[in-house]
């Protein structure tokens, strides 16, 4: 058996799994998980994940979790180019600098508001105003530290190639703007550096990667969304209460 990718493409962190993937001609059979109809949950995913997380990577008897993790193991495993993950030590230690950043002050703060318009109103659930309202501001301060630390007056992220920290953060950001909160208006530094990093990953990619995310708000509208399994109530719920 070769490698097996679990992943569910309205994930943030499991979209930078599949378009690395994808863009690096590595082999592989997507295994989809659905999140919200249980699968998470399933006897025959946790014994891939016990966490009950994804994405999540299988290669023959090898098994591992977390984006990052399986980012920087496919870079190294497979005939990848060296800006992906550079073996230059202080060009990788860029990569994880920015990668720690990101865990703290992107991961869970960027995703709150398709939780907040969509998500959680399928269980019953409408966030405080206030709450809302903390979680822009946050948003609003990450960006501007995205720009002023990391981004600066380079092409990208961490210098003048993409890495991985470049494609972490761009589905990060994609996840707001496909509720209608369009983060890189009035930031052009920002749009462009979006700009160049989608035409080097190619547009037809990021089409089929993006298209399920960025189609949420219709499908909401149309009541196409699946009512999400009583068994991942409480995952939503814990999730929803880790909203800054």
């Amino acid at each position: 058996m070769g490698l097996e990718l679990y992943l569910d493409l309205l994930s943030q962190p499991c979209r930078a799994v599949y378009i690395f993937a994808k863009r690096n001609g590595i082999p592989f059979e997507l295994r989809p998980v659905e999140i919200f109809r249980g699968q998470l949950l399933s006897k025959d995913f946790s014994q891939i994940n016990s966490l009950c997380k994804v994405p999540a990577l299988k290669d023959g008897d090898f098994i591992l979790s977390e984006s990052t993790a399986i980012l920087i193991y496919l870079s190294c495993k497979y005939p990848t180019a060296d800006h992906w993950y550079p073996s230059n030590l202080q060009a990788r230690a860029r990569i994880h600098e920015y990668l720690g950043w990101h865990a703290d002050c992107v991961r869970g703060t960027f995703g709150a508001p398709l939780w907040i318009q969509v998500l959680a109103p399928l269980i019953g659930v409408h966030l405080p105003e206030e709450k809302v309202q903390r979680n822009r501001a946050a948003i609003d301060r990450a960006l501007q530290q995205l720009e002023d630390k990391f981004l600066r007056d380079q092409a990208f992220l961490t210098g003048q190639d993409v890495t991985l920290a470049d494609l972490m953060a761009l589905e990060e950001l994609i996840q707001p703007v496909a509720v209608g909160f369009d983060l890189f208006e009035g930031r052009p530094k920002l749009a462009a550096w979006r700009e160049r990093l989608e035409a080097f990953l190619g547009t037809d990619l990021c089409q089929e990667t993006h298209g399920l995310i960025l189609n949420i708000l219709e499908q909401a509208a149309n009541k196409k969304i699946p009512d999400p399994a009583p068994e991942i109530y409480p995952y939503m719920l814990l999730r929803i209460s880790r909203i800054p």
